[in-house]
């Protein structure tokens, strides 16, 4: 792999698409609501509250380039396993849960940032559920990256005004640090400026609330620190009645090479050796505990549970429920 560390997402798709020739949930967890159900949208229950799935889109990954710990051989080999090739095709994925009064969004998708055609859906998603971005009323951020946090503003004006934006106050230290706006050890100068210019806006308005630690940030959801891809990812654990969800960010970014061997890092990990430890930690204790999880980059709608195999994991999604009535 080369000695540098690749430019941002952004820019990788760019080139590919200028190249490309053209929950423990238990079975309550798993029913959609089918009369709800439209593009790129999916409805889940977790006990007595309601998850919508919704898509920002996809954007082509050139793998060869991007990971770390294997040769393109072998991950063209777990691919093929997985009956895929490279490049492989990413879900952005972002979700929706209604909490008595509170709409409740974690993850913001793209936004604009990867260019036309590459993510910036939710929006449009939201509007189809009938949701306006002035009632969201909370943001949960997984990590300030840009498929995740780039969603927050466009043309340097907040897409949620009312909302409050929770975040690991470690990423917050590290993205928006006026002296790391030009990049640090490497880590190109774009993740901090995109960063800055998506949380700039709430700052300025006093909705940013940063976090430190498990904490319960609202009713029924648990903020769990998971390092490593950057200093304050952290996950989103939603629990209701016996039921839970776990929101995972960025634990993984490719489920068919990272499953089976979750030793595999990307350029995109701050910290290549505590992002692989944290994986590793956390994928045994999922498959252990038949936690019920949601990944922003596992194949939309993402939500499944991990199961151990071989010397790895394996990923089941769940249940799609469409009957008439419901």
């Amino acid at each position: 792999m080369p000695s540098q560390r690749p430019l941002p997402i952004l820019l990788l798709v760019a080139a590919l698409a200028a190249a490309a020739p053209a929950l423990h949930a238990g079975p309550v967890a798993e029913q959609a609501t089918a009369s709800r159900q439209q593009p790129g949208i999916q409805h889940y229950a977790v006990g007595a509250l309601q998850v919508a799935a919704l898509s920002d889109g996809s954007v082509p990954q050139d793998l060869h380039a991007l990971l770390l710990g294997t040769t393109p051989a072998q991950t063209d080999a777990l691919l093929h396993q997985a009956f895929r090739r490279n490049p492989v095709e990413a879900s952005i994925n972002a979700y929706l849960v209604t909490i008595g009064e509170r709409h409740v969004l974690i993850e913001t998708g793209a936004g604009t940032l990867f260019g036309p055609g590459n993510g910036g859906k939710l929006v449009q998603r939201l509007a189809a559920l009938g949701i306006a971005p002035e009632a969201i009323t909370d943001v949960l951020i997984t990590h300030i990256h840009a498929d995740h946090s780039g969603g927050l503003s466009q043309d340097g004006k907040p897409v949620f005004p009312n909302a409050v934006v929770h975040v690991g106050q470690a990423e917050v230290d590290y993205f928006l640090a006026p002296d790391h706006q030009q990049g640090v050890k490497g880590y190109d100068a774009a993740y901090f400026q995109q960063g800055t210019a998506s949380l700039g806006p709430y700052v300025a308005r006093g909705q940013v609330r940063g976090f430190q630690g498990q904490t319960e940030i609202l009713p029924g959801i648990t903020a769990i620190p998971a390092p490593g891809h950057t200093p304050g990812h952290s996950f989103y654990r939603l629990q209701s009645q016996d039921e839970s969800l776990t929101f995972i960010g960025d634990l993984l970014h490719v489920q068919s090479v990272q499953m089976p061997r979750p030793d595999i890092t990307i350029v995109y990990d701050v910290d290549p050796a505590a992002a692989r430890a944290t994986r590793e930690r956390f994928l045994s204790q999922f498959a252990q505990e038949r936690t019920a999880i949601a990944g922003a980059h596992l194949a939309f709608p993402g939500i499944g549970h991990v199961r151990a195999q071989g010397k790895g994991f394996g990923f089941v999604p769940v249940d799609h429920r469409d009957r008439a009535g419901e």
